[in-house]
């Protein structure tokens, strides 16, 4: 009997475990867009422009930290800013994306690290994937993602760049990550 229970109790806090992962990203705020194609895990979105805090990637991956800072009151008015999703990343920087009340006036960086800086609207097609984040699902995601433009007839009009959504104790199965291909209208 007394293994039963603690089997029991070990599938219970396994499966609340599971759930804690699967909802992580919950409370955050996302970046708005409208789904102008759906199929599947593919879609056309139309992003309004964005505010953006921005920082250089480099080989010792202080970056998320460097934007955590700012967002958590290193700017010059001391302000502590909402956490928003996805993280983006692209070329060689991350971006968080600025709250909807901060458009317009975020606080300048307390570091030169760090820059705010503006996204135009575009149109972009998406790839949605799960799992950790690696150099090879990148990769493949991005020609999934090329695969499908083809066959749709939608032609590549900048760099593509990925969204992340979900904490790093997340569980990859879990995981919320895409590739954005910008396209033209």
């Amino acid at each position: 009997m007394k293994k039963l229970i603690l089997l029991l109790l070990a599938i219970f806090m396994i499966g609340l475990g599971i759930a804690a992962c699967a909802t992580s990203r919950a409370g955050y705020k996302s970046a708005p867009y409208k789904v102008s194609q759906k199929d599947g895990d593919y879609e056309v979105r139309d992003y309004p422009a964005l505010q953006l805090v921005t920082t250089s990637m480099s080989d010792d991956d202080k970056s998320f930290m460097r934007l955590f800072k700012y967002i958590s009151g290193e700017n010059e008015a001391k302000e502590k800013i909402s956490m928003t999703t996805p993280v983006f990343m692209g070329g060689n920087t991350m971006s968080f994306v600025m709250p909807d009340q901060m458009k317009g006036a975020p606080p300048n960086p307390g570091s030169s690290d760090v820059q705010i800086r503006s996204q135009v609207a575009q149109r972009v097609c998406v790839y949605r994937f799960n799992g950790t984040r690696s150099t090879e699902k990148e990769k493949e995601a991005l020609k999934l993602l090329h695969e499908w433009m083809l066959k749709k007839g939608l032609q590549i009009a900048g760099e593509p760049f990925f969204a992340y959504y979900d904490p790093p104790w997340t569980l990859g199965p879990w995981r919320r990550n895409e590739v954005l291909v910008p396209v033209r209208e």
